[in-house]
C-alpha cells in the first residue's frame, strides 16, 4: 500500500435552512453524522432538534455547486431521487448521537432478519438531550420506539455490526446501556464503571468487544458476551473522547484532548503506536494555544489502512497506519465529528455551525499481504496468532507490530 499525498478536496457542504423561530446558536451543532452500512443513506444532526435523512449519493447539482441549503421546517419529505426520499425527523430535543442498524441484506427468497423479529429493514437510532433514545424507520420516517432509562444526554450510539438487534448507548449519566430491539427495545444491561460523562462507544466488527470513552484518561474495554469489564486502557494524559475499531477487530484507536491518538491491541492491551497532533504552522504559539490540537473524533477507513481525525486546530487529518505523521490535511473550521463512507473514497465531517462537509479521501488498492492479514484477523485473536507454528516476523506482521 502506497499512501497518497493528495490533499482532501471539499466536494459539497450542506447547510441547514432554519426557520425564524430557531434563531438561537446554542443548539445548532452537528454532533453526529452517519452513513447506513450499505451506503444508501446519510443522516445528519443539523441542530435545533432536527435530523435529516438523505438518500446517497447526493445529486450532481449539489456536488457541483459545493454548498446546498437544507430546510428544517415541517415533516414533509422535501426532496427525492428515484424511490428514496429525503426525510426530516423532528426529535423534540437536541440530537447528540446517531447510529444506523446493521441488518445484513436478505438473500433472494429469504426474509430480512430484521423483519423476522418485527423490525423494519433499516432503522436509525437518535440519542437525545433528555436521555431518550428515539428509533426511527428509515424508509418511512416513522417513530418506532422511545427507549427510556438514561438520566442525562445520550452522547453516542452503536449497533452490533453482525446484524443482531442489539444497540449500545453512552450517556452523560456515566453509564452505558444495552438494548434489544427485537424485544420492543427492552433494556438488557447497564454497564457502570466510568466516573465521568461517557462520550463514545464502539462495538468491534466481530461483536466480541465494546470500547467506551469518557472524560477520563483511560478507555474501558468490555466483553459483549458477558457484559463485564475486560480491562482499562491507560496511556492518555487527558480525557479520551473518541474510539473506533479496525474492520478486522485487531486494532483499536482512541483519541484524546491530549492531542494524541493511541493505537492499541485490544486483546492484549498493548500500545502499538502513538500519533501526535502537532500544529501545522510553526508560528503557532504553543504556550498560548494549549488546547489548539485537542481531538474531537477519530475513525478507521473501510479497508483499515487509514485513519481520519478532527481536531480543534481547524484541520482534518488523514493518517496511513504505517506512518506516524499525516499523509494529507484539509482546513475545516469548528469540526466536531467525522465518518468514512462505507465503501471508501469520501469522509463526512460535522461542525459547530450545523454544517456537514464531504471530502475526498485516498482510494487505495490493498496489498495481497494486507488482505490476507485482514482475512485471518477477522477470526483469529492476537493470542491465537501468537500460538501458530509460523516464523516470528510473520507473527509480528499479523499482529500489526510491523506493517
Amino acid at each position: 500500500m502506497k499512501p497518497s499525498g493528495e490533499e482532501p478536496v471539499l466536494l459539497a457542504e450542506l447547510k441547514p435552512g432554519r426557520p425564524q423561530r430557531y434563531d438561537w446558536k446554542s443548539s445548532c451543532e452537528t454532533w453526529s453524522v452517519a452513513f447506513s452500512p450499505d451506503g444508501a443513506w446519510f443522516a445528519w444532526s443539523q441542530g435545533h432538534c432536527v435530523v435529516k435523512l438523505i438518500p446517497w449519493p447526493l445529486g450532481e447539482a449539489e456536488l457541483s455547486c459545493k454548498t446546498s441549503e437544507r430546510k428544517s421546517g415541517g415533516k414533509a419529505e422535501t426532496w427525492s431521487r428515484g424511490a428514496a426520499k429525503e426525510k426530516t425527523l423532528e426529535c423534540g430535543q437536541i440530537v447528540w448521537g446517531l447510529a444506523f442498524s446493521a441488518w445484513p441484506a436478505a438473500e433472494d427468497g429469504d426474509t430480512d432478519p430484521a423483519c423476522a423479529v418485527g423490525l423494519p429493514c433499516l432503522v436509525l437510532a437518535t440519542g437525545l438531550n433528555d436521555g431518550q433514545i428515539k428509533v426511527w424507520e428509515v424508509q418511512t420516517g416513522h417513530l418506532l420506539f422511545s427507549l427510556l432509562g438514561h438520566q442525562d444526554v445520550v452522547r453516542d450510539l452503536s449497533f452490533a455490526p453482525n446484524g443482531s438487534p442489539i444497540l449500545v448507548s453512552a450517556s452523560r449519566d456515566k453509564t452505558l446501556r444495552v438494548w434489544d430491539l427485537s424485544r420492543d427495545g427492552r433494556q438488557v444491561q447497564v454497564l457502570s464503571g466510568h466516573v465521568q460523562w461517557v462520550y463514545c462507544c464502539s462495538i468491534s466488527p466481530d461483536c466480541s468487544m465494546l470500547c467506551s470513552a469518557a472524560g477520563e484518561k483511560s478507555a474501558l474495554l468490555w466483553s459483549m458476551r458477558s457484559y463485564t469489564l475486560i480491562r482499562r486502557l491507560e496511556g492518555h494524559q487527558s480525557s479520551v473522547v473518541s474510539c473506533d475499531f479496525s474492520p478486522d477487530s485487531a486494532l483499536l484507536v482512541t483519541a484524546s484532548y491530549d492531542a494524541c491518538v493511541i493505537m492499541w491491541d485490544p486483546y492484549t492491551g498493548e500500545q502499538l503506536r502513538t500519533l501526535r497532533h502537532v500544529p501545522l504552522y510553526s508560528m503557532l504559539d504553543s504556550s498560548s494555544e494549549i488546547h489548539t490540537s485537542s481531538l474531537r473524533s477519530v475513525c478507521f477507513s473501510p479497508e483499515g489502512l487509514y485513519l481520519a481525525t478532527v481536531a480543534d486546530d481547524r484541520l482534518l487529518r488523514i493518517w496511513a497506519l504505517e506512518l506516524r505523521s499525516p499523509v494529507a490535511f484539509a482546513p475545516m473550521t469548528n469540526g466536531l465529528c467525522c465518518m468514512y463512507f462505507p465503501h471508501g473514497g469520501f469522509i463526512a465531517t460535522g461542525t459547530r455551525d450545523g454544517h456537514v462537509q464531504f471530502w475526498t479521501a485516498p482510494r487505495v488498492l490493498s496489498s495481497l499481504k494486507h488482505l490476507c492479514r485482514k482475512a485471518l484477523r477477522t477470526f483469529l485473536t492476537t493470542y491465537q496468532v501468537l500460538a501458530l507454528p509460523i516464523p516470528r516476523k510473520l507473527k509480528e506482521f499479523l499482529t500489526y507490530r510491523t506493517f
